[in-house]
């Protein structure tokens, strides 16, 4: 799954991802801190947990916990928190 669809999945239809194509279009080429300073704090963390990069996940925890005040500290809690868990095999990518 390519890092734009994962990023704006809202959901799965069995292998299939379901993407906010309006979302994908508009903010698709923006990195996780430009996502998260434009309060698009769930696609941010998508794309920090797509790029398994822990210092960039550490950096959207520190900036979303200072801007909300929440006390969450761990990658774990944001994917509870987000609904967002790991890349997945999909076969299928629905636009909609």
């Amino acid at each position: 799954m390519k890092r734009e669809d994962f990023v704006f999945t809202i959901g799965y239809h069995g292998n299939a991802a379901i993407v906010d194509a309006k979302a994908k279009r508009k903010y698709g080429k923006m990195s996780t801190m430009d996502l998260a300073e434009r309060g698009l704090y769930r696609s941010a963390f998508a794309s920090a947990l797509y790029s398994g990069d822990e210092a960039e996940t550490g950096a959207f925890i520190r900036y979303y916990c200072e801007q909300t005040g929440a006390e969450l500290g761990v990658a774990v809690d944001f994917k509870r928190l987000f609904g967002v868990d790991e890349v997945r095999e999909v076969s299928k990518i629905i636009a909609v």
